[in-house]
């Protein structure tokens, strides 16, 4: 995981944007073999609400576990470890990294998921984790494009 946070750091770019990097960064991991939802899936609404929320709470207690602080911008790459090597199309994920970011967001991290807050979230596939496992690599972003 470090070496893949290092990779994105190395090669995400943030010119010609109004933010730029500060240099500090979280990662907040949610629990290896937390159910997750997938673009795929067609469940009734009240199943889909019920994991929503799991997952939503989930990433609120690793976010306070992770000590990030509030923050006023953020990019956030979401990274999948996945718990086999088949093939995956990390972009069905996203109402689970969504689902995360709210939670992130219920514990303070950020004012809102809105544009003028967050960039992203970036998805990527990372490595291989028993039982599968979402993190979110939080970058914050200084809105006055002054850092870095």
């Amino acid at each position: 995981m470090a070496d893949l946070a290092a990779s994105l750091l190395a090669e995400a770019s943030w010119s010609g944007m109004l933010a730029a990097p500060t240099g500090r960064t979280w990662t907040i991991s949610l629990p290896a073999g937390t159910p997750l939802l997938n673009a795929n899936q067609r469940l009734h609404h009240a199943p889909k609400a019920k994991l929503t929320a799991a997952i939503r709470e989930e990433a609120r207690k690793a976010t306070e576990e992770a000590r990030v602080p509030a923050l006023r911008c953020a990019h956030i790459f979401g990274i999948f470890c996945p718990p086999t090597k088949r093939r995956r199309d990390v972009g069905n994920l996203y109402p689970s990294f969504k689902a995360a970011i709210d939670g992130a967001v219920d514990a303070g991290m950020l004012p809102d998921d809105s544009d003028d807050y967050l960039l992203g979230p970036d998805m990527r596939i990372g490595e291989t984790i028993r039982g599968g496992q979402l993190h979110l690599l939080v970058i914050e972003l200084d809105p006055t494009g002054a850092a870095g």
